[in-house]
This record gives C-alpha cells, structure tokens and sequence, in this order.
C-alpha cells in the first residue's frame, strides 16, 4: 500500500474529516496520514485504542515514535498520559495498550538503523521559550540529530509563519487552527511540505498549538525496505 508516499509534493490530510479504520487488533482503529507497505510499513497515523485493548507484544525494525494526544497510553514500561513523547529505537520492543482508552500521533520506520536512543518526555511539565527568530513563536523542543529536529510549537492568535524548509517538514495540529494555501488545519489536521519549499501560514483567532518535524537532510524520508 502507499499513500501520500511521493516525498517531492505537498500532501495534506484533515484527520477529522476522515473516518476510522479497523486494525488488525480489535478495539484498535486508526486514521492513515502515509504510508509505504502493508502491516509493516513504513508510516504517520492516527491511532485509537478502546478501553481495555492490546496490541500483541511487537519487536520495532525501524523504530517508533509517538505523542500522546488524549487519554493515557500503557506499557510495560509506564503510564504515559496525554502530552507524553516518545521515542522507542529501532530493536525495541512492547505491548502497547490502554485500560482507560487513549489516541496517538505514531510514526513508524523512520528512525536511523542505528539510533539507539530512548526518550520519553512529559510535555505538560516543560515550559515553551519564545522563538527569538519568529514573533508570535513559541517553542518546545522533543528531538533533534543530524537527521531531524522534533518539537511542540505554540502560535500566538493571528500570528504570521514564515519557514524554510530545505530538505521538508510536518506539522499536526493538536489545538487550534492555522490557514496555509487557503486550507484551514484543525485539531487532527496535517501537513507536509516538499524539500525546498516554504510554510507560510497564519495562526486563527484562538492560536495554534501544533507538532512539528523538520528535516535535516534528504537521507531522513524513508528507510523503509521496499
């Protein structure tokens, strides 16, 4: 399966909008943003878990990385409640579930093959530092290396954004809204950008809070064996 999988051009999914699909794992739906390959693959979705629902205990090849956007996420290893970041490297393994119920942003094969670093990250105990660079900006960051730079950001109601971007970013809206080539993004809302082009949007009324990745080099969109 590929969906939104040529790199080269602008893809947009109003997550919202879009209904549920089932998983293979029964209470476990979700909402696909990419994608590149079948159960394994390479790809950014939105996932619901039902109270009381598992997934089978499952080995990461490519690594994970999530953000928790409602409810509290469970391991073996903890609790994660909503606003909690984490990066489980590739050759780490678990099984995911939710006694109470939870959704998350997830990505899945993007990690370099041999990044072996482990994060998790409340973010609802970290401050955002305004951006010095951009008025209206505030930022908190997640993750960076030389493939890629990860973090939380916060627009001020009617705020102007201007980013370059030369090797290609990713936003998802987690509150708020933006407007950007005459689409508005809400909560649930992606975006991404080519390499070489430029975000400019502004924030709604209310201010935006979003997620954004942005790219460090043309060697961090796909490591997915095809």
């Amino acid at each position: 399966m590929e969906l939104n999988a040529d790199f080269t051009k602008r893809a947009v999914v109003h997550g919202a909008a879009i209904p549920w699909q089932a998983s293979p794992i029964p209470g476990v739906e979700r909402k696909m943003l990419d994608r590149i390959g079948d159960e394994v693959a390479r790809a950014t979705t939105i996932v619901r878990y039902a109270p009381h629902s598992q997934f089978s205990p499952h080995t990461h090849g490519g690594g994970e990385e999530f953000l928790v956007l409602a409810g509290v996420f469970q391991d073996e290893h903890g609790d994660y409640p909503a606003g909690t970041y984490v990066r489980n490297p590739p050759t780490s393994h678990h099984t995911p579930g939710s006694a109470s119920g939870c959704t998350i942003l997830v990505k899945l094969w993007q990690f370099d093959p041999d990044d072996r670093t482990q994060v998790t990250l409340n973010t609802t105990q970290q401050n955002y530092m305004p951006d010095v660079t951009r008025l209206g900006v505030s930022t908190l960051p997640l993750f960076t290396d030389a493939r890629e730079t990860v973090q939380l950001e916060q627009w001020e109601a009617n705020a102007s954004i201007a980013l370059l971007t030369p090797h290609g970013l990713e936003i998802f809206v987690i509150q708020g809204s933006f407007r950007e080539s005459g689409e508005v993004f809400q909560p649930y809302s992606w975006l991404r950008l080519p390499p070489d082009s430029r975000l400019l949007a502004n924030a709604g009324p209310e201010g935006c809070q979003i997620w954004l990745k942005q790219l460090r080099s043309s060697t961090s969109r796909c490591n997915f064996p095809r």
